[in-house]
Formats: structure tokens, C-alpha cells, sequence
């Protein structure tokens, strides 16, 4: 068992943005449909699918859901390339190009949403960022255990922030 998973090569990369990808264009059915979905069984606010409902509220015409996601199809891209994502292939280490930690295992530590205010609307194209944005490490039961946070930020084409998520990785 290391005394410590993080090396200095990590301690350095801390801050090192490592992903940019551009959503499709938004459109007004895309929102419909997110809506349509995440709402089912019940019917979706008319705030999301009524047009001209929608232009008598105070964002003056459709807006998405806050949850809505952009990247949930594909990107501006095209779909990923899944056959190239081995085991710790989409790791932030390999995304980055340092070593991995050595470690085996990993899990999900959580997430959290820091939402703007600024909404995504039809036409917008989203921009997201991720950065590595620390590490930490706790002993836990099945020995040390390193704690990776990243930071994804999606701006849109006017650079407003929509929103930040911070993801943790648990890896021992």
C-alpha cells in the first residue's frame, strides 16, 4: 500500500483543462423532448413546449430545463469513439498525459450544481470545459483512497456562464 497515490506529476497538473467539446445548435424540439421526457408521466410546464405561452414570461420565450443536456446525443463532433476508450483510458490522468495513481478500483464520489441563472435557449450553442480541479486523499477501510475532482463549466456563444459541475472520483 503507497503512503500516497498523488505525485508530484499530479500535484502539477492541478488547474490543467483537458476536455472542450461544442454542443449542436439547440432547438426548440430538442427542449421539448427533454422536457417531455423528464417530466413523463405528467405533462411538462407549457414554459417548455408553448411558444407563445412561453413569450409572456419574464425569459420572453422557451427556455431549457436546467437539467437539460446538450451533449446527451452527441457533440458538435459526432458521436465518441467508444472502441478507443480502453479500461483508464477516459481517466483524467490519460485525458491529461501524465501516469495513472495506480490504483484499481473507482466509484462515484458525487456531484454537485452550481446552476447561473442564465438559461439555455433554441439557437444556443454550448460550450463545456473541464479542468482538473484538486485531489485529496483519506484512509478509508479498504486502505488509502484518493478523492479526484473535476470541474465542467458550460458557457454558451455569448460566454454567459449556464452553469459549473463539480464531479468526485473515488479511486483506491
Amino acid at each position: 500500500m503507497p503512503d500516497t497515490w498523488i505525485t508530484d506529476e499530479m500535484r502539477a497538473a492541478v488547474g490543467s483543462e483537458y476536455l472542450e467539446r461544442f454542443s449542436m445548435p439547440i432547438s426548440v424540439s430538442d427542449i421539448r423532448k427533454w422536457a417531455q421526457a423528464v417530466y413523463y408521466p405528467e405533462a411538462p410546464p407549457r414554459e417548455y413546449w408553448d411558444e407563445e405561452y412561453a413569450a409572456t414570461l419574464p425569459a420572453g420565450g422557451i427556455v431549457a430545463p436546467q437539467e437539460f443536456n446538450p451533449f446527451a446525443w452527441m457533440t458538435a463532433d459526432g458521436p465518441p469513439d467508444r472502441a478507443a476508450l480502453g479500461f483508464g483510458a477516459s481517466t483524467t490522468e490519460h485525458r491529461i498525459g501524465i501516469a495513472h495513481p495506480g490504483t484499481t478500483n473507482m466509484l462515484n464520489g458525487g456531484m454537485e450544481v452550481e446552476y447561473t441563472g442564465v438559461p439555455m435557449r433554441p439557437g444556443d450553442v454550448i460550450r463545456s470545459t473541464t479542468q482538473l480541479a484538486g485531489y485529496r486523499e483519506r484512509e478509508g477501510r479498504l486502505g488509502l483512497m484518493l478523492f479526484t475532482t473535476t470541474e465542467h463549466r458550460w458557457a454558451n456563444q455569448r460566454d454567459e456562464l449556464i452553469k459549473t459541475q463539480r464531479d468526485v472520483i473515488i479511486r483506491y
